[in-house]
């Protein structure tokens, strides 16, 4: 995995995300991965706002998370993101939990968007902004 492209996030795990066992129920991993998501657009220097006023989307397609280890409340964790693809219309972001205390991979998913007008209409990209297309071409490199 080339590293020049990735993302860290720090999360610390909050009471409600837990269950009754103690450990971090699994649906708190997908908004996990959005904020990660989010930061890694923002650091590439185009953010959702600024795309989704020209009118450009990138709704979710495919989601996926393999849970190798439970988190526990208070733990702070480390969500590393980065794009794997990059094929005009679609891409694929990866994503790594890592518990900071001792390093331990927690959980790794994988988040498939499609670019769409605003009206959830497949967009070429390429054609019509240019410019989005070029930074997520050199975001894949």
């Amino acid at each position: 995995m080339e590293e020049m492209n990735v993302t860290e996030v720090k999360i610390r795990v909050r009471y409600k995300e837990t269950d009754k066992m103690g450990i971090v129920h699994h649906s708190n991993y997908y908004p996990w991965f959005e904020v990660a998501r989010t930061e890694f657009m923002r650091s590439a220097g185009m953010n959702y706002r600024q795309m989704e006023e020209k009118g450009v989307m990138l709704p979710l397609l495919e989601t996926h998370c393999t849970y190798i280890q439970g988190a526990k409340y208070d733990d702070l964790l480390t969500v590393r993101t980065w794009m794997s693809r990059f094929a005009g219309i679609r891409l694929t972001m990866e994503y790594e939990v890592i518990r900071d205390e001792d390093g331990v991979l927690l959980a790794k998913g994988s988040t498939v968007h499609a670019f769409t007008d605003n009206k959830l209409k497949p967009l070429n990209i390429k054609k019509k902004y240019p410019e989005i297309y070029k930074l997520f071409e050199e975001l894949i490199k």
